[in-house]
């Protein structure tokens, strides 16, 4: 928890028109039986082991990072990438959430 809570404070601190974006999508992530952890600069979130989601926060938007991404169903192409299985969402502010239906994407990540 230690190594959360200064990854935040740095956001925080560091970005703070970001930092709203970044405890948001935080608050959409954790849930009963969810583990967090610091991982890669950012924040990773796991069910059982199994990874689901990422968040990391950059000078300009914060990405939200799904490493099985590409068997997400996307009807909209809200997903950016293009590899064989990551895909992301980009937010520059808080409203950007609904835009890109951050809470149905990370609901279907963690299954």
């Amino acid at each position: 928890m230690q190594r959360i809570n200064a990854l935040l404070e740095d956001i925080e601190r560091d970005r703070p028109a970001l930092f709203p974006v970044v405890t948001a999508l935080r608050a959409l992530a954790l849930a009963p039986g969810v583990e967090e952890e610091v991982k890669y600069g950012g924040l990773l979130y796991a069910v059982r082991g199994r990874g689901f989601c990422g968040i990391f926060a950059y000078a300009a938007h914060v990405s939200l990072e799904f490493s099985e991404g590409h068997a997400l169903a996307d009807p909209d192409h809200l997903l950016q990438g293009t590899g064989k299985h990551r895909r992301h969402l980009k937010f520059r502010d808080i409203a950007d959430l609904d835009r890109l239906k951050a809470e149905h994407f990370i609901h279907a990540a963690r299954g």
